[in-house]
């Protein structure tokens, strides 16, 4: 497909000259009529194919309950990319994409849908010349993963002919404990080899996440002072100011932890702490990772060093909104947590007695993640009154991409006052390429068979290693804490700090 004129963010590190281009390929989607899909996959695809990434014969299959024909598929495919898409349309890319575009209806059960899938998946071999390579996309609920992979083995969809490959791409949660995530790894592992499962975990696929690891291997000023000598302790928070909007048969019985810390801020956990890895293949990301979260501990007093809230009504952005328990479809009597906090640490040479404190809520004060690693104090301070600030390294992932530096400076004057202060660096002002997003660069990881930036079964598993004993822990010791709306969370969460002597930031 023709490549763009403007500078292209998904180049080949080898050669930033040469676009990595995806070889002969196609995706399948599963659950094709869900935000997700609409919102993320289907401009994803678009957008690839529109920075010259896909190959010429790029096929994308839907599957889903819906009385359509392809060309009412292809009519949503199009809405989606008018609406979501991130590079500009182009009518020629449309339409070399579009021969490509089939559509399957059916639900999990209807072996006749699969039956004509297969069909479909032959046929694009001899018409489009995707050479037998296919992948997998589960954009389903997860009580859905082993039927649909289950189905794909029947019909032979997950065998790939002599030369080619067939890879399952499964959306998170990956369980819902430790024992669900090791049945469900069990039965994917049955189907597919562990090295074509890829599990998305968007976060992963942002560049300042990627950039975490840019940070400290590729620059000698970090490495020597990020240990427990220097580090007071860390701060990871995935913030978010809207509610559960209609996602109340997914969310309630879930809630925050497993759907945020158990797989998002554990990654970032991971990502902060790890040592430096022998090269940036897949393999040796993952060996690094899986040390850090074997690593970990719980606090010995569960009461004290987690809290779990739930938001209450209030003002957000100026307009009135409801609490968690008066959200359409929510049973009042719900424990379900939209805020929790832990504290973990992690026991190994690097950060002994260094304490990593980890937040997510909705209904908070602003949209914003961020890891902040915070410094000890200067031993001894010869400025007289007032104790200056502690210095950090804020690393923002989102919605302001970079990072900031904070550390304390001379006030313009005749006396020697110090101030904290911030060095800032943003990706938008800093790169003339715009940076993808994330869905494209996994999709493109996917067809590359590229698994940097997916977690393996290992990871997922140490992840509600720590997490399910928090989980019992709060499933026999009270309710969730009461927050209003638009705040930083229950009170109980500060506390939590103050028992270290130590506070959140207010990002």
């Amino acid at each position: 497909m023709p490549a763009n004129d403007w500078v292209n963010p998904l180049l080949d590190p080898s050669d930033r000259r040469l676009p990595h281009v995806a070889g002969p390929s196609g995706l399948v989607i599963f659950g094709v009529t869900g935000d997700l899909s609409r919102k993320k996959l289907m401009p994803a695809v678009y957008d690839l194919a529109n920075r010259g990434l896909l190959p010429p014969g790029f096929s994308l299959v839907g599957f889903a309950r819906r009385d359509w024909e392809s060309q009412d598929f292809a009519q949503i495919v199009y809405e989606a990319v008018k609406q979501h898409s991130r590079t500009p349309f182009r009518e020629d890319v449309w339409k070399q994409l579009a021969e490509g575009f089939r559509f399957i209806p059916g639900d999990f059960d209807d072996e006749v849908a699969f039956k004509r899938l297969r069909e479909a998946v032959d046929d694009l071999d001899a018409e489009r010349g995707t050479n037998g390579n296919f992948a997998f996309y589960l954009s389903v609920p997860p009580k859905f993963f082993p039927k649909v992979v289950q189905q794909l083995q029947k019909h032979g969809l997950a065998d790939p002919p002599p030369g080619s490959w067939r890879r399952a791409v499964i959306e998170k949660p990956f369980g819902h404990d430790l024992a669900s995530a090791e049945e469900l790894n069990r039965i994917i592992h049955q189907v597919f080899p562990p090295h074509e499962v890829f599990r998305i975990d968007h976060y992963l696929g942002k560049e300042t996440v990627q950039n975490i690891l840019a940070l400290r291997f590729a620059n000698s000023m970090y490495e020597p002072i990020w240990n427990h000598r220097y580090v007071d302790h860390v701060q990871i928070t995935m913030a978010e100011d809207i509610g559960i909007g209609g996602r109340a048969g997914y969310y309630d019985g879930i809630g925050s932890a497993r759907d945020v810390i158990q797989n998002h801020l554990l990654q970032l956990l991971a990502l902060t702490a790890m040592e430096e890895p022998a090269d940036f293949t897949a393999e040796s990301l993952v060996a690094e990772k899986l040390k850090v979260l074997r690593a970990v501990r719980l606090p010995a007093d569960l009461g004290s060093h987690t809290v779990r809230g739930q938001y209450a009504g209030g003002w957000q952005g100026g307009e009135k909104v409801v609490g968690y328990l008066d959200e359409a479809g929510i049973d009042p009597r719900s424990r379900t947590d939209t805020y929790a906090a832990v504290k973990l640490e992690i026991d190994n040479k690097r950060w002994s007695g260094v304490p990593f404190y980890l937040r997510t809520g909705k209904r908070l004060g602003r949209r914003v993640t961020e890891i902040a690693v915070v410094f000890q104090r200067a031993p001894h301070s010869p400025f007289g009154s007032g104790e200056p600030g502690q210095n950090a390294v804020v690393i923002r992932v989102q919605p302001d991409e970079g990072v900031t530096q904070r550390f304390g400076s001379k006030v313009p004057g005749t006396s020697m006052e110090i101030r904290d202060v911030t060095m800032d660096f943003a990706y938008g002002e800093s790169f003339t390429e715009s940076s993808p997003e994330a869905y494209e660069r996994l999709i493109l990881d996917v067809l590359l068979g590229d698994a940097n930036l997916f977690p393996r079964h290992q990871e997922v598993e140490e992840s509600w290693r720590i997490l399910d004993p928090i989980e019992k822990y709060w499933d026999t010791h009270g309710t969730p804490a009461a927050y209003p709306a638009g705040t930083w969370g229950p009170a109980a969460a500060d506390r939590m700090l103050a028992r270290d002597g130590r506070s959140w930031r207010r990002p």
